[in-house]
């Protein structure tokens, strides 16, 4: 089987359903922004020292890279149709208890935080940039047709999440956290 069917060519794409659409439908420009967040994050696992120590982070992250490709199918999903991984409360929950649990060895927060400093840290900082951004075009399909309302639950939290963990890599690199009054 090629990897190429020829079938984009004149600008449009299937569904999951088997609908056609445009390429630059709500719908596809969400799902695809999904897709560039798990690549973003794949990028800053890339860059993480391989000591065992990263071991729990990468496991989490498995985790996270697995439900943004279960929203994207979800997103590639039209309403009314039943997709087979929906996200649930309980991965809202999940991406809570990451986020105590690396917050709870963070220095509070007294400035503003610039991206930078190692750089899976700057790398997850466009990842939680891109997912801000896969939230917008979610709320935007969300106005005109009907959207799990976890999926929004979940990228929000998601953004916090890869704000928290690139917090967590300077500090477990020994990079400072670079911030705006500095």
């Amino acid at each position: 089987m090629r990897i190429y069917t020829k079938s984009g060519d004149k600008g449009e794409t299937s569904l999951i359903s088997g609908a056609r659409v445009p390429k630059d439908s709500p719908r596809v420009e969400a799902y695809g922004t999904c897709d560039e967040a798990n690549s973003t994050i794949g990028l800053a696992l890339s860059l993480l020292p391989e000591a065992d120590e990263w071991q729990e982070l990468r496991r989490v992250f498995h985790v996270v890279q697995t439900k943004l490709f279960h929203i994207g199918a979800e997103l590639a999903t039209p309403a009314g149709k039943q997709v087979g991984w929906p996200i649930r409360e309980e991965d809202v929950t999940f991406l809570e208890q990451q986020i105590d649990k690396l917050d709870d060895s963070l220095p509070q927060l007294t400035n503003f935080v610039l991206p930078g400093g190692h750089p899976s840290a700057a790398a997850l900082h466009v990842a939680r940039t891109v997912v801000r951004r896969a939230e917008r075009e979610t709320v935007r399909i969300a106005g005109s047709e009907p959207v799990n309302g976890t999926v929004l639950k979940y990228l929000n939290r998601l953004s916090d999440f890869l704000f928290v963990a690139a917090r967590y890599v300077n500090l477990k690199t020994g990079k400072k956290e670079p911030n705006l009054h500095e």
